[in-house]
């Protein structure tokens, strides 16, 4: 199917395309090299704030996993004893000093648990930039589509313009040869008067399309559009409908990535129940026989108040919660998915329509009125009828070809491959 509206939007857009391309040049002096689709990508990832902020996310999950591994620091202690008294202890001769370091023993478990919710935390990071840089293309492809589309209405304009010139033309001849009443020349200069009007919107609406456009990639537009990308590559096809499946999908990625960081919660939650140890080896000096003795203590805290139970009830109910919302999206992305082939496809069809036989016979009608009305042998109705539908159904053609690859584009953003875990 894909082929089939390629092949007839190059072959009955080739005048098209090129009187957007004559008609851009003259209006808005395009002088830069032809802009990509690819091209516009790239320029657009470089400087969008949604790519910087993504990027920066990573950077973070990044920075936490390294905290996540690191051990608990150590605590110096030093106490003096027997010092600032009565009788012998008065003053500071009779202290006696201790010195030993505090050392926490994690149990359970605890950092290994926090390793993983760093890693799974990563790993969303990564799904979100990646989002992020899937959610900039679909944004640059929707708006160089509507340019491109923008392109060729204004070059439709143009040559319906021309063509209402002609027949203005041909009107006056016509009324001076006592051939046709004054009405005629009437209703041409008012055909030609409001095929004047198109114009100046299409070049607004274009002028707005590319705005848009540079906005988005951070610099002016002022090449040329590769108007071809609203046929596509020839030799790309659509193919048979897909299985609407969200396996793979990064929508899907993102909720397994956050069923696998409560997932981690859940472990952390369970090794914090288990009571850490601190150690405390050190030396004491007696200051009574001036001799040195080693000194070890052990504390370990009592959970009588807060057990670690409420703590893993709550990690527990964050889980049911990612899972509950994990199958949600897979439902959601897959009726999404299935829409959008759909949309796909019935653009697809409706271009196939427009830009077929039926755009054909309107340009032979009016062909063949223009050439009889300028020998008296049609009417000025029968003319304006038949250009009108000429026009309808060139809009009509470009509007469905872009609305196909509008809908291409937004399929293809459903249904983007997540990064595998790890990269």
């Amino acid at each position: 199917m894909f082929r089939y509206v390629a092949a007839l939007a190059a072959a009955t857009s080739c005048v098209a395309i090129a009187h957007a391309q004559q008609v851009g040049t003259e209006s808005r002096q395009i002088s830069g090299p032809l802009l990509t689709l690819d091209q516009a990508v790239a320029l657009a990832g470089g400087s969008a704030p949604a790519a910087d902020a993504a990027a920066a996310e990573v950077d973070a999950a990044t920075a936490a996993r390294r905290v996540a591994g690191l051990r608990p620091n150590p605590a110096l202690a030093v106490e003096v004893e027997n010092f600032v008294g009565t009788g012998p202890y008065k003053g500071v001769n009779g202290a006696d000093v201790t010195a030993s370091v505090a050392i926490p023993l994690e149990l359970g478990g605890k950092r290994q648990a926090r390793i993983a919710v760093a890693d799974a935390a990563t790993h969303r990071a990564r799904i979100e930039q990646a989002i992020a840089q899937a959610d900039i293309r679909l944004q640059v492809t929707e708006l160089y589509i509507q340019a491109s589309a923008a392109e060729v209405r204004l070059a439709i304009a143009a040559d319906q313009f021309r063509i209402a010139g002609d027949t203005a033309r041909a009107a006056t001849i016509r009324v001076q040869a006592g051939r046709a009443s004054p009405l005629e020349q009437e209703r041409a200069e008012v055909a030609r008067l409001t095929a004047e009007a198109g114009v100046e919107k299409a070049r607004r609406l274009v002028d707005a399309a590319r705005a848009n456009l540079a906005r988005r990639i951070g610099r002016p537009v002022t090449g040329a559009l590769d108007i071809a990308v609203l046929g596509g590559p020839a030799s790309a096809a659509m193919g048979p409908p897909r299985p609407a499946m969200a396996t793979g999908t990064l929508a899907l990625a993102a909720a397994d990535a956050n069923l696998g960081a409560a997932d981690a919660g859940v472990r952390l939650a369970q090794s914090q129940r288990v009571p850490d140890l601190t150690v405390g080896p050190g030396i004491r000096r007696l200051e009574a026989t001036n001799d040195v003795a080693a000194v070890f203590s052990v504390s370990v805290p009592l959970p009588l108040f807060n057990n670690g139970r409420a703590a893993v009830d709550q990690a527990n109910a964050e889980r049911r919660r990612a899972d509950a919302q994990r199958r949600v999206t897979a439902l959601d992305v897959e009726q999404q998915i299935g829409d959008a082939q759909v949309e796909a496809a019935n653009a697809a069809a409706a271009a196939r329509v427009a830009s077929g036989p039926a755009l054909s016979a309107a340009m032979e009608a009016a062909r063949i009125a223009r050439i009889g009305y300028r020998e008296g042998k049609f009417g000025q109705l029968e003319l304006l009828d038949a250009e009108r539908t000429l026009t309808d159904m060139r809009s009509a053609s470009i509007e469905a070809l872009a609305s196909y690859q509008l809908a291409k584009a937004r399929l293809e953003r459903l249904t983007a491959p997540a990064p595998l875990e790890g990269n």
